[in-house]
């Protein structure tokens, strides 16, 4: 089978597309042909070696942990799956197992042709009919993080809303749902970008630093988790501030002890998994914003726009 291949720690200019064996399910996991694939932050920093002495990878290393696709086979003891049956979700790398929860949900590499993912887990289930391929292989990651970050916030109407990284995957799910529960919300945006996150539900754009004051609670998305005294000051006393971004933050870091602190990590589907990420997307409430497509030849080259380049919304590889 095609797929991105990366075959040492390094760059992903390092990353190439070759052919490798097509992976086989073993028990109570799925072979999926990958229909489509978005890019993520991980599938970047993990091969590039920030975790190597925690999790080190074993080489050929496929990236990729979001994807949609069909059923291609059944490993022995699956139930609820049948071959050609249309599904979604996320997979991490099975370097990653000790970080995972109870059920972990692992995976080959999505960034192929086909991949072999668990079947007993809460992040992958089937793909609604009114949900395309690309939609659900966008929103795998996203939507689940945003639905995590929406629970731990707790955001209510009226309230002041700061997003920090609002052009991201993330951010720009986020938007229309902080819109819809009549927050205010503040996104940080370039000039070219305004016009986007403003349709997705931005009352305010501001450039990256220019924070306001007093706001309700701030989203990070993209600062590394030790660089956020700025948009702590940002918060008002008694604020939320939430993080998705590692190191796993400290609250001596932010120089505030009045303002409540989360780092938003939801290993273990506490917030639903990916089946309540499909109804929300079937009901139209949750849908992700699509930057630029590319084909699995391109695969490497999309990873490298990743890191490289300025996206707006997600990267999502097809075949």
């Amino acid at each position: 089978m095609k797929a991105v291949v990366v075959n040492d720690y390094g760059p992903p200019e390092e990353y190439t597309v070759a052919d490798l064996p097509a992976p086989r399910p073993g028990p109570g996991q799925l072979q999926v042909r990958i229909a489509a694939a978005s890019i993520n932050p991980g599938d970047i920093v993990i091969p590039g070696g920030t975790f190597r002495d925690v999790t080190p990878l074993s080489f050929p290393h496929v990236p990729g942990n979001d994807f949609a696709g069909t059923v291609s086979a059944v490993g022995p003891g699956v139930t609820g799956y049948a071959v050609g049956d249309e599904v979604f979700g996320y997979a991490a790398p099975r370097a990653l197992r000790a970080m995972l929860g109870p059920r972990p949900s692992m995976s080959t590499g999505s960034l192929a042709e086909y991949a072999v993912v668990e079947a007993d887990t809460p992040f992958v289930t089937h793909r609604p009919a009114g949900v395309p391929v690309e939609q659900a292989a966008a929103l795998a990651t996203a939507g689940l993080t945003v639905r995590a970050l929406l629970a731990t916030a707790g955001v209510q109407p009226g309230e002041r809303v700061l997003v920090v990284g609002a052009t991201g995957g993330v951010g720009t799910t986020l938007l229309p749902l902080l819109a819809a529960a009549r927050a205010t919300a503040i996104a940080t945006a370039t000039p070219q970008d305004a016009d986007v996150v403003r349709g997705l539900g931005a009352a305010e754009v501001i450039g990256y630093g220019d924070y306001p004051a007093d706001v309700d609670a701030a989203f990070n998305l993209t600062l590394p988790s030790d660089r956020l005294t700025d948009v702590a000051k940002a918060v008002r006393p008694g604020g939320r501030l939430l993080t998705i971004t590692y190191p796993v933050p400290q609250q001596d870091w932010i120089g505030r002890a009045d303002v409540d602190l989360r780092f938003v990590l939801d290993m273990e589907g506490r917030f639903g998994g990916m089946r309540e990420v499909a109804e929300l997307a079937a009901g139209g409430l949750l849908r992700a914003t699509i930057g630029r497509r590319y084909t699995l030849d391109e695969g490497a080259q999309a990873c490298r726009d990743f890191e490289r380049r300025h996206t707006t919304g997600k990267l999502v590889v097809v075949r």
